[in-house]
């Protein structure tokens, strides 16, 4: 019962701030990452090995994480758990990131675990050149707006933002829109970030808990590194690589 009063009070936040047109500032969003497992082993069905992961895995990996906001801060973590995604440990690079940006000095913290070895990355946050479009979409009781863009030079990104959530940020690394980033999605990567639900939290400073446990990189030789280890891995190297460096 009690779960169930209060998913009806987040929905009702949710709408409420959507309706009644008021600006937010600070809360919590949860966002659901999604990977289609089959669709990144397309190619691969005379490979004894992946055509027996693909049978033995769900199509779709789905894992929850927490984004806390407040002014020009934001702290991406991992959320509650999915017992559902069965064996599909190959493909959790980086799956346990948390990042703490500071939007208004364009700088961000991330802590990163990449093949069983833990990164402390600090560095700026990425520069995202948006081309806003016209298309508009409901998410989690927001009305968000399209934007495409290109990063790492070759993957397209598709967003979508509200400007009723003012932190110009969103999961993982994405940021510089006009307004919280609720849901992104790299086709060609086959992943994909929505919000699920938005929470109506008191916000803290002292609620975000800033990384500082790692091995000190910047993007740059993070990149490197990871180029020089996966060199031989043809393309599962640019899967593993992007999936790191987000």
């Amino acid at each position: 019962m009690k779960l169930i009063i209060a998913l009806l009070l987040c929905l009702f936040l949710t709408q409420a701030f959507s309706q009644q047109g008021t600006y937010v500032t600070a809360g919590r969003i949860e966002f659901e990452k999604k990977v289609n497992s089959h669709a990144l082993l397309a190619g691969e069905e005379d490979n004894d090995w992946y055509s027996l992961m693909k049978k033995t895995m769900p199509q779709f990996r789905i894992t929850y994480y927490n984004l806390l906001f407040r002014n020009d801060s934001t702290l991406y973590m991992p959320g509650r758990e999915n017992l559902n995604n069965g064996n599909s440990g190959f493909m959790t690079t980086a799956d346990e990131n948390i990042v703490f940006s500071d939007l208004s000095r364009s700088q961000y913290v991330a802590a990163k675990l990449i093949f069983d070895e833990k990164f402390l990355i600090k560095d700026s946050t990425r520069q995202i050149k948006w081309k806003i479009t016209s298309e508009t979409r409901n998410i989690a009781g927001f009305d968000c707006r399209r934007a495409n863009a290109l990063i790492m030079d070759s993957i397209y990104v598709v967003a979508f933002y509200t400007d009723m959530i003012i932190p110009p940020g969103g999961p993982e690394g994405f940021n510089g829109l006009p307004g919280m980033i609720m849901g992104v999605a790299l086709p060609h990567e086959h992943v994909s970030w929505f919000a699920t639900k938005v929470f109506a939290e008191e916000v803290k400073t002292t609620d975000f808990k800033i990384p500082a446990k790692g091995k000190a990189v910047t993007n740059k030789t993070l990149f490197d590194q990871l180029q020089g280890r996966l060199g031989d891995w043809g393309k599962w190297a640019k899967r593993n690589i992007v999936a790191a460096m987000l």
